[in-house]
């Protein structure tokens, strides 16, 4: 992908950036900031382990929830622009401090991120905008979720209405497993995140993912992606945050997109706007494309990872100049991003027992890789005393290749991962199976 030239003409100086974020998606928006010449140096609060292997990458060791040291950091280090990556940060409302502070910020205020943070009022904010979505009930009781459960026809997906690192939906087969799942989800499982339910029609059909940075009213989008949820191969087991990606989903046709923007992306932008709403930031949709078109099964108010890991080595450096415009509600609706002919895979290799209770601390021993358009994005790791490479959360590494089709992505990928381990190492093999013309399940 190459980002328009014309928007590299921009006067302003992006020396030091700052990005927000510990994970694999932060580390990936670092590698692809940090490609622009104008940019000096790109700090990540906190970071992790991999973070400084990332040319001009540092990391600043400070709470961000300490208002005051955060503040004194910035003014000292002369940050020019700071992108926000985890929804935590952006539901507590960070960025409109940091804007009302004199920052350029990229990232939702709180009312924005509420398209994330509550799943019960995305559905009722879609609703409203008349964007297709599947039918929902918003429940507040064991007692209210039961009778909806079981009058229903079929079984409901089940919610958590708060935020839940991706492990709060559950896709039951019955409705006692509905049950069950909505009993959970009330007895704590997720805190406050749990105290509203949303039950949803189940919608059949193949999930892809959608991102549009937005300046507030204009919109640019990045290549589309699709992701994979399940922990298990063939798409099943548990919910994750999301075993591995490709982009971009050749399943988003011209005239699939097309659909999407004026259906979708153009009514969410526009409701936005009527409950006075700035939303200077990435939006993702995540959508599912069912035999009557599109719908919008959740919205998120930052990139997805991996789709994140996924797409940005497909960025020129011209992509900070993007983050800025929106940040300033700047963009002028003629940028574009072009595409050229290669495509991005990304596998995640997580730790055993993931997405539930996990053991970290484990040392990493990584061997030759082909770097040759292939990245690894550290998710979850640290460093010992001694400089020793560890596991340090249930997703650990995000390795990303490109190549101009999808065999030869994920052959590159799944050579590197072989000389990737650590005790308990898992991945799926599979990953992206729907676009690999060579996949077979004894791959």
């Amino acid at each position: 992908m190459s980002i328009n030239s014309t928007i590299s003409k921009n006067p302003n100086k992006l020396k030091n950036i700052l990005v927000i974020g510990n994970g694999g998606r932060e580390n990936s928006l670092a590698w692809a900031i940090q490609k622009n010449e104008l940019v000096k140096k790109v700090y990540l609060i906190p970071g992790n382990a991999g973070s400084e292997r990332i040319n001009k990458c540092e990391r600043i060791k400070i709470d961000i929830k300490n208002k005051n040291d955060l503040l004194e950091k910035l003014n000292s280090l002369k940050i020019d622009l700071i992108v926000i990556g985890p929804e935590i940060a952006l539901a507590n409302g960070l960025a409109d401090f940091l804007r009302k502070k004199g920052f350029k910020v990229f990232g939702p205020g709180k009312d924005g991120a509420k398209l994330e943070y509550s799943k019960s009022w995305a559905k009722e904010f879609m609703q409203d905008a008349n964007i297709p979505t599947a039918n929902f009930w918003k429940v507040n009781s064991l007692k209210e979720a039961k009778k909806v459960i079981y009058s229903s026809s079929i079984p409901l997906v089940v919610k958590a209405d708060g935020l839940a690192s991706g492990k709060g939906v559950f896709i039951p087969d019955s409705k006692d497993e509905c049950f069950k799942a909505a009993e959970l989800i009330f007895s704590g499982k997720f805190g406050d995140s749990g105290n509203v339910i949303v039950l949803e029609e189940k919608i059949e059909g193949p999930e892809v993912s959608v991102f549009a940075l937005c300046d507030g009213e204009k919109f640019i989008l990045l290549p589309t992606a699709q992701d994979h949820k399940r922990l298990m191969e063939e798409d099943k087991g548990p919910n994750t945050g999301g075993m591995g990606a490709y982009s971009p989903a050749p399943l988003i046709t011209k005239d699939v997109l097309s659909r999407i923007v004026k259906e979708i992306i153009e009514p969410t932008i526009d409701e936005l706007n009527k409950k006075n709403i700035d939303y200077k930031g990435v939006i993702y949709f995540g959508l599912m494309i069912t035999k009557s078109g599109p719908k919008v099964i959740e919205y998120n108010c930052r990139f997805g990872d991996p789709e994140c890991q996924t797409i940005m080595p497909l960025m020129d450096q011209n992509f900070v100049f993007l983050l800025e415009k929106c940040s300033m509600g700047n963009l002028t609706g003629s940028e574009t991003i072009d595409t050229t002919d290669k495509v991005s895979g990304c596998v995640i290799a997580t730790s055993k027992g993931y997405p539930h209770e996990y053991k970290t601390g484990f040392p990493i021993k990584i061997g030759n890789i082909d770097s040759l358009n292939c990245q690894i994005f550290d998710s979850g790791t640290s460093l010992s005393k001694n400089g020793e490479l560890l596991t340090d959360g249930g997703r650990v590494l995000s390795v990303v290749c490109q190549d101009k089709d999808f065999d030869l992505v994920f052959k590159k990928a799944y050579k590197n991962l072989k000389e990737i381990n650590f005790n308990g190492i898992y991945f799926r093999n599979d990953i992206g199976h729907q676009v690999r013309k060579n996949f077979s399940k004894e791959n």
